[in-house]
């Protein structure tokens, strides 16, 4: 199939259907669909339950998920401990594409997670952990679910197994992957075709495409496609330039960093019983730090029609407040570069990866560098902000965990040449690592994925 598949973005007048079309479908699917979800405590949770033996909350066939402790001990001999979700099975985020009217669409879906902020948010075609879509939960298989266990690679634009939220997650990971076919699959009350251009344009629609859409499309390879034919962006020359740069020292910089850290740390990281959490405790059926921290976990018994089961128990994360997540950029020479951070975390599958400038939990007390403070600044003031738009995380496992995801444009001027921890990076750089399992962390590969030049 044609190079062209991620630069056929929106001629509107050879879509398949008007934005206006999808924004009414996903309303109406949201209207169509009854969603109850009622706190509960963990003993009214059953299958879950806390094991003592194993010190983890599971369910009693030990599959899903389970959430256990964690401790980091630093190399200043202070320590830090709490829950984290134990997810080891690698899921699929799946997306099939073909070409409509001679332009590439997406057959995306209108999925419902129990702890959805707006209950419906446009999906990926298939989204489905291994105990899901083996059907440990004894519904129905997931649709479209063939076409991923039997695809080609020649059929393959995109497959990578990437990392989810490390200050969530203990090593968690999925498949993302976008799978090219040649002939249109009927739509379902569920699915439609969607062009990559009007995804862009409901990105700008707060908590409407969820983080497993951004992170599957932040894996397209522009660099390695070349720069035939309509890019998704509105300044397209500038684009191409942008896309296809590729900076060695850049990446030389970046391993520098990472392989350096990764070499010569000395923290700790071990599994703890998760009641023996200092400051964590059960309160108000509320697993809940008392000392502060920026989720806490609940207990729900839900009930969602048009899913593969419709009743069922289980935990989730909820965040206590919104999370800051952003890019400070720049043009230079006219190269658009993007200053990304080199960030560890307590759940990083190989402990370091490349963060986006800012990520600032809610509540955090970090203190500030030249740069958070530089953003934080330009941010009050309001000037040259690129995308500024609530996002939500997975609904599956966090309860209305939204995000504000912004990108700042300054000039490279007003910060040093030099900063330690960050690198600056043009685009086709970080597009490149993106090919590379477990190189960008989620909270980067989601901003990318909002770009637009």
């Amino acid at each position: 199939m044609e190079n062209d598949v991620l630069w056929g973005i929106d001629k509107n007048q050879y879509s398949l259907h008007t934005t206006q079309d999808i924004l009414l479908w996903l309303e109406e699917r949201k209207n169509s669909l009854e969603v109850h979800l009622n706190r509960i405590s963990l003993e009214e949770c059953a299958p879950w339950y806390y094991d003592g033996e194993k010190g983890e909350i599971r369910n009693n066939q030990g599959t899903f998920f389970q959430i256990i402790g964690v401790r980091h001990t630093g190399e200043d001999g202070k320590a830090t401990e709490q829950p984290i979700i134990l997810q080891e099975e690698i899921g699929f985020l799946g997306i099939i594409c073909c070409k409509i009217n001679d332009v590439w669409h997406y057959l995306m879906q209108a999925k419902i997670e129990p702890g959805n902020v707006n209950c419906v948010q446009l999906s990926p075609t298939l989204q489905a952990t291994k105990s899901n879509f083996t059907r440990q939960h004894g519904g129905a298989k997931p649709a479209f679910l063939e076409y991923f266990l039997d695809m080609s690679a020649q059929n393959v634009l995109v497959d990578q197994i990437q990392s989810e939220q490390s200050s969530r997650f203990w090593g968690k990971r999925n498949r993302n992957v976008i799978l090219m076919v040649d002939k249109q699959i009927e739509e379902t009350a569920t699915h439609r075709w969607i062009t990559l251009a009007q995804i862009k344009e409901l990105m700008r629609y707060d908590n409407l495409v969820n983080m497993d859409t951004r992170t599957v499309l932040s894996c397209i390879p522009y660099v390695l496609l070349g720069t035939d034919g309509d890019t998704p962006f509105k300044n397209k020359l500038y684009f191409h330039k942008t896309a296809v740069s590729l900076d060695r020292q850049t990446i030389v910089n970046i391993y520098h960093q990472i392989n350096h850290y990764k070499m010569f740390q000395k923290g700790k990281i071990e599994r703890v019983p998760l009641f023996s959490l200092k400051n964590w405790e059960m309160e108000n059926g509320e697993f809940c730090s008392g000392s502060g921290s920026s989720f806490k976990i609940i207990f729900c018994d839900i009930i969602i029609e048009g899913r593969e089961v419709t009743r069922w128990r289980q935990p989730l994360f909820a965040a206590t407040g919104i999370a800051t997540f952003g890019l400070l950029c720049c043009d230079d020479h006219g190269i658009l570069k993007f200053l990304v951070k080199i960030k560890p975390e307590i759940g990083c599958f190989d402990g370091v990866e490349i963060g986006p400038t800012i990520q600032t939990e809610a509540g955090s007390t970090e203190a500030q560098d030249c740069v958070s403070r530089l953003f934080f600044k330009k941010l009050g003031e309001g000037e040259r902000i690129l995308a500024d738009v609530l996002l939500s995380e997975e609904g599956g496992r966090f309860f209305q965990e939204q995000n504000r995801n912004v990108i700042i444009l300054i000039e490279k001027k007003e910060l040093p040449e030099t900063i330690p921890g960050y690198v600056w990076s043009d685009y086709g750089t970080l597009n490149i690592l993106t090919q590379i399992n477990n190189c960008l962390n989620i909270q980067l590969r989601n901003l990318l994925s909002i770009l637009e030049i």
